[in-house]
């Protein structure tokens, strides 16, 4: 079978399912089903990993779905998804960054995205050259932010493939156990949803991990342009 067929019928598949699991709770409510056989707990994630960003689910699912299905040994499982549904906004924006050219010399509205990605653009490569790339996606995962937008953020950033893919292993690590921990404990799951399977207190401590990572970059940048 050659590479693109393949690739198409796995997009399709993706797709199909998508159609089929219109929610996260649906999701939920299928995840016997799911959980039954390893290999399709394995090919549902897969699938789930390429169609979330476009659903904007929260990633934290990924790894519920593996917690539920293999117990906490699924944690490895749970992060490479996790880092896996990542890719695809980060290489979307990653081609964004080449949108300006194509975008020079066209009307007002084009002038004006135009401007607008520069500066966003610009904005990242800074941040970027303070940081590096690996600590700043690590960082910003651990910060309460969107996980589609921090990928977003990196690929506009310039950021490179290989420390995009280490600084978000890092920076999900957290949320990969925890959403795994309640995976495997599914009466949590039933009795709080979703959105109640993260502690708020692991929220903030990951907040302070992602802050202490950039204060130290930070400071060494404000003493050297102070000078």
């Amino acid at each position: 079978m050659n590479r693109r067929a393949l690739v198409g019928g796995l997009v399709a598949a993706a797709v199909v399912i998508a159609a089929v699991l219109s929610s996260p709770s649906a999701v939920l409510d299928r995840i016997a089903w799911v959980t039954a056989e390893p290999w399709r707990l394995v090919a549902i994630l897969a699938a789930l990993a390429v169609v979330r960003p476009l659903l904007a689910w929260p990633v934290t699912l990924l790894a519920v779905v593996a917690g539920y299905g293999l117990g906490l040994s699924a944690i490895p499982l749970s992060l490479a998804a996790m880092v896996a549904t990542s890719v695809p906004p980060y290489l979307f924006a990653r081609r964004g960054r080449d949108a300006g050219d194509a975008l020079a010399g066209g009307d007002r509205i084009s002038t004006a995205v135009n401007g607008l990605l520069d500066r966003a653009v610009g904005a990242g490569e800074r941040a970027v050259s303070v940081a590096g790339g690996t600590r700043s996606v690590a960082a910003s995962r651990l910060l309460p932010f969107p996980s589609d937008a921090v990928s977003v953020a990196a690929g506009l950033a310039g950021v490179r493939a290989g420390p995009f893919v280490l600084g978000s292993a890092v920076g999900e690590l957290p949320w990969a156990v925890a959403g795994t921990v309640a995976g495997a404990s599914a009466g949590r799951v039933a009795e709080v949803g979703l959105d109640g399977v993260i502690d708020p207190w692991l929220i903030g401590t990951a907040a302070l991990g992602g802050l202490l990572l950039l204060a130290g970059p930070a400071y060494r940048h404000y003493r050297s342009t102070s000078v």
